[in-house]
């Protein structure tokens, strides 16, 4: 490789670096806009959590057969960064498999395996591709997803296919050049990898030394584009959970599904109104953290990091929305949409933070009503349908319980049936609107 090449390489490497650097600090500006809340408690448990749940997909097997070919999907891409981190040493180091010599025999089986995974990998994005497009998939084209989500699914499936030819391009060409001696790689023989030592020959052996060289450039210099543009692409994708879904399983909520969260502003004020020792003329401790400024949520500022950084790792794969009874029954709601326009509404603000060098200026916009309807939030029936079946432990549920929460306490604007139960346990100490001396009437009609 010529140090023109290696100057190019170099030049590719650091502005896509750059760029994805930037993005992240973006991401985790947006992020942390959200209120604070400590997941720092209990590491073992959480580190548990993010082996089996990140890591080893364990919940991605309720469905098998998409699991097993996510899995493949997924496997090859961890473990064919062992191959990209060899490109990058050759690319700034002007060598060629610079393994090889290190590893032997061991290299020719990592290839192979590579490839291996590589074939297992196009054949899922095929699949992929096909229940998307073919076989029209219900929760895979629904309403939220028209538009730009079913265009970016496809993108990056189509990517893949790109970044897997590259490599079989990359290896065949040059297992061709081995077998005629005129290798970049002098003295070395063939490498005999398991896919291209067959695809090789059969779609290149009959091209001239020229042309293989040039080929082999292309599929090792097409290899590296499409990893620097998948990386700075997913900013814009729904496929940061590649990268997002470790944190998101470990900062997840570990108390039992179904406990819900108590505003401590409130806890003491029913706290002090049963202390029987309380003086209620006394004026209250002062507390900067005692009182919210905003009782739950009508923005993404009102939300706690945790929920953004749900919403940044959501993958759209519909699993909450396909599991919830409130959509089964034709309710408005979506557990996947509450998580996009969660998304969606924290990308707007960071631009209008960005557009006003740092500063948010009030653009009279909300989660709440522009995004998310009041319509949605109370068809929620909080069976936590949605946060079981989710893959990586992202909770909608947590959002619409604290939007919701807005509803009642800041603007009283719950439903009617709501609304005369809460006024029946407040007059009558029931839900029912029966005077207290005539509660206990239904045991005398057993």
């Amino acid at each position: 490789m010529s140090v023109l090449s290696n100057i190019l390489f170099a030049i590719v490497l650091i502005v896509g670096g750059g760029f994805f650097a930037k993005n992240v600090k973006k991401i985790i500006r947006n992020i942390k806009l959200g209120q604070d809340v400590n997941r720092s408690d209990n590491s073992s448990a959480r580190w548990k959590n993010m082996l089996l749940v990140a890591f080893g997909q364990k919940k991605m097997f309720a469905r098998p057969i998409p699991a097993i070919l996510h899995f493949a999907l997924y496997f090859a891409f961890v473990i064919t960064q062992i191959e990209l981190l060899e490109i990058l040493v050759d690319g700034l180091f002007g060598t060629h498999r610079f393994f090889k010599p290190f590893l032997g025999g061991f290299y020719t089986f990592l290839i192979s395996f590579i490839e291996i995974l590589s074939v297992l990998a196009l054949t899922a994005t095929v699949l992929f591709l096909s229940r998307r497009n073919l076989l029209k998939l219900p929760r895979l084209n629904m309403k939220e997803l028209m538009g730009w989500p079913a265009k970016d699914a496809n993108f990056i499936l189509i990517m893949e296919i790109i970044l897997v030819c590259c490599i079989f391009t990359m290896n065949g060409t040059d297992e061709v050049l081995f077998n005629m001696g005129k290798s970049h790689f002098e003295g070395q023989g063939s490498f005999n990898f398991s896919v291209s030592q067959y695809v090789g020959p059969a779609l290149f052996g009959n091209l001239s030394e020229g042309t293989l060289h040039i080929l082999e450039r292309v599929g090792w210099w097409g290899h590296f584009m499409m990893v620097m543009v998948f990386l700075n692409y997913l900013y814009y994708s729904k496929h940061l959970h590649i990268i997002l879904a470790f944190p998101n399983t470990y900062f997840a909520n570990l108390n039992p599904q179904g406990q819900f969260d108590n505003l401590q502003s409130v806890t003491n004020e029913v706290k002090l109104m049963m202390d029987p020792n309380a003086d209620p003329f006394a004026a209250p401790a002062p507390d900067a953290d005692a009182t919210p400024a905003k009782f739950g949520a009508s923005d993404v500022q009102d939300l706690n990091w945790v929920q953004l950084l749900n919403a940044y790792t959501c993958t759209e794969c519909g699993r909450c929305t396909s599991s919830c009874p409130a959509n089964q029954t034709g309710k408005k709601l979506s557990p996947r949409k509450i998580m996009m326009d969660t998304r969606d509404r924290l990308e707007e603000v960071g631009n209008n933070i960005d557009a006003n060098k740092g500063v948010f200026v009030p653009d009279n916009k909300s989660l709440l009503n522009d995004y998310i309807t009041p319509e949605e939030l109370w068809a929620c029936t909080s069976c936590n349908a949605c946060v079981e079946e989710c893959p990586v432990n992202i909770s909608p549920l947590s959002i619409i319980m604290d939007m919701r929460r807005y509803l009642v306490m800041e603007q009283s604007a719950a439903p009617i049936e709501l609304n005369n139960m809460m006024t029946n346990i407040e007059n009558n100490g029931a839900p029912w609107q029966y005077n207290q001396m005539d509660r206990l009437n239904w045991k005398d009609e057993a």
